[in-house]
C-alpha cells in the first residue's frame, strides 16, 4: 500500500525537525561542557601557581609536549607562567598510570628552580570515601608536596611512609597515593633534565 505523499512529506518534516532539535541539544551541551571544562582549568592552574600578575593568562601558554616520563606516551599540556619576561612557574600535566582503578591525572606547578609549589588532582576513577581523600575538595593530603623538590628530599623519601618514604598515606589506601607519590617523583626527574626546554632561553 502506498503511502499518501502528505503524510510522507509530513514524517521528513517531523525527522528533520528531530534531527535539528538534537543537533542543537548536542551543540549546547558540547559548548557547556567546554565551558565546564575551561573554568576547572582556571581554577586548577590557580591552585598550583603562585600569585600573579603574569606576562600572560596562563591558559593562553599552553602547549603540548610527548614526555612518556611525565605517565603518557600521547602529548600533554604544559603551561609556562613569565613575569616581566623572567620565568616564574611552569605546569606540568602528569598523569599517575597505576592507580587504584585506573589513571589519576593531575596538575603539577613547579617553580623555575624545580620546588613544588601545589600539586592538584584533576581527573580519576578511585574508590568513593577511600581513595578520593586525594582530591583537595575531598581532603587536605595533597598539599603535603607544597616546598617539597629532588633538592630537598633524597629518592629515597618518594614514597609513602609505609613503604619507607616521608609522605603520609591515606587510611585504608596505599596503591593511590604511592601512585601519586611516583608520578610527581618521576616529573620533577623528568624536569631537571628538561628544565632548559620548558623554559627555552
Amino acid at each position: 500500500m502506498r503511502m499518501p505523499v502528505r503524510t510522507g512529506l509530513t514524517l521528513a518534516c517531523c525527522a528533520a525537525l528531530a534531527i535539528a532539535a538534537l543537533s542543537l541539544v548536542h551543540q549546547l551541551t558540547r559548548e557547556r561542557l567546554e565551558a565546564a571544562r575551561q573554568q576547572w582549568l582556571v581554577q586548577g592552574l590557580a591552585a598550583v601557581l603562585p600569585a600573579g600578575p603574569y606576562d600572560e593568562d596562563p591558559v593562553s601558554t599552553r602547549r603540548l609536549i610527548v614526555a612518556p616520563e611525565l605517565g603518557s606516551a600521547q602529548p600533554l599540556p604544559l603551561y609556562t607562567v613569565y613575569r616581566e619576561q623572567e620565568p616564574l612557574a611552569a605546569v606540568l600535566s602528569v598523569v599517575a598510570p597505576d592507580g587504584y582503578n585506573g589513571d589519576i591525572r593531575l596538575l603539577l606547578g613547579l617553580r623555575p628552580d624545580g620546588r613544588i609549589i601545589g600539586a592538584r588532582v584533576t581527573e580519576h576513577r578511585e574508590t568513593p570515601g577511600l581513595g578520593d581523600d586525594i582530591d583537595s575538595a575531598r581532603s587536605d593530603w595533597i598539599t603535603q608536596f607544597s616546598g617539597r623538590s629532588l633538592t630537598n628530599d633524597a629518592d629515597g623519601a618518594w614514597a609513602v611512609k609505609k613503604r619507607g618514604g616521608s609522605f603520609d598515606a591515606l587510611t585504608g589506601a596505599t596503591i593511590t597515593p604511592q601512585a601519586i607519590v611516583t608520578a610527581i617523583h618521576r616529573a620533577l626527574q623528568w624536569y631537571q633534565h628538561h628544565r632548559n626546554e620548558v623554559f627555552p632561553s
